[in-house]
C-alpha cells in the first residue's frame, strides 16, 4: 500500500491490525480449498502461494501467484464459498483475519478501502492480460510473461533484492499449470529463452538478462507499477 500512497498512521494502524495473529504452513499445504465455506481473508507475510481450479479431467490452473504483501482469499468479499484452492508453493507465513474487520477498516479508513478496491482491480486487470495471452499468444510469450510478473512484483516490495533475478521456486510442471502447457513443453521454452539469451537459470535462481526485449516478446504489462489514486478520497486522520 505505500509503494502507491503516503499512509497516515492511523491508516498503518488499521492494517496492522489485520496481522496480528499468525500461521505457519509448510510448503505444499492446503490454506483454503475450492467450494469450502469461507470467511477469512489472509495478508501473506512470508513465503509464496498459489490460487488454482480443479478442471473436470483431474488437471488444474493456477490462477495467479501471491508473493509477501498480498491480501489473498478475497473473493469472500462477494462470495460465502471459496471459487479456488490456495495453496503454499513454499514455507509460508499468513495473517488470517475475520470479512468482519475488512468492514470495520471500511468504516472507519473510506481511502484504503478505495485503494484496496484499487489494487484488487489492477490484479483483475492483469488477470485478463494473462486470460488473453493464453488464448492468443505463442507458448514462448506466455513463459515470458509469467517470469516478467513473478520478477516485476516481487520487486516492488524488494527493489534492492529483486532487480533482476528470483527464487527458482516453480517446477516446470506449475509453470505449465499458470501457462496452459506441458512440462516439457516448458522446458523447451525455457531452453529456447536460455538460448537467446534473454534469461539465465543456476544456483536456484532465475535471472532476466534482458528485460526489455522479453518483454516485447511477451507483450506483457506491468499492471502493479503505477495505480491511479487521484480519485481516492481524503484520509480521515
Amino acid at each position: 500500500m505505500r509503494h502507491y500512497l503516503a499512509l497516515t498512521p492511523a491508516e498503518e494502524d488499521a492494517l496492522a491490525r489485520l496481522e496480528e495473529h499468525e500461521r505457519k504452513l509448510p510448503r505444499g499445504a492446503v490454506v483454503r480449498r475450492e467450494h469450502d465455506r469461507a470467511r477469512e481473508l489472509f495478508v501473506l507475510r512470508k513465503g509464496w502461494i498459489y490460487s488454482s481450479v480443479g478442471l473436470d479431467d483431474g488437471s488444474r490452473q493456477i490462477l495467479k501467484l501471491s508473493f509477501p504483501g498480498d491480501l489473498l482469499g478475497h473473493s469472500v468479499i462477494a462470495f460465502s464459498d471459496a471459487p479456488d484452492t490456495l495453496c503454499a508453493l513454499t514455507d509460508v507465513t499468513i495473517c488470517p483475519f475475520d470479512r468482519l474487520e475488512l468492514r470495520n477498516l471500511f468504516e472507519r479508513h473510506p481511502r484504503l478501502a478505495a485503494l484496496i478496491m484499487a489494487v484488487m482491480q489492477a490484479e483483475q486487470v492483469a488477470l485478463t492480460d494473462r486470460l488473453a495471452s493464453l488464448g492468443r499468444t505463442s507458448a514462448r510469450a506466455r513463459v515470458a510473461a509469467l517470469l516478467l510478473d513473478i520478477l516485476t512484483r516481487l520487486r516492488l516490495m524488494k527493489p534492492d533484492q529483486h532487480r533482476d533475478s528470483f527464487p527458482l521456486t516453480l517446477t516446470q510442471e506449475q509453470i505449465g499449470d499458470a501457462t496452459g502447457l506441458t512440462a516439457v513443453h516448458v522446458n523447451r521454452m525455457i531452453r529456447s529463452l536460455e538460448e537467446e539469451g534473454l534469461i539465465r537459470r543456476g544456483g536456484g535462481a532465475m535471472r532476466i538478462l534482458d528485460e526489455q526485449r522479453l518483454t516485447g516478446l511477451a507483450n506483457y504489462i506491468d499492471r502493479s507499477a503505477e495505480i491511479d489514486t487521484s480519485w481516492l478520497p481524503n484520509s480521515t486522520a
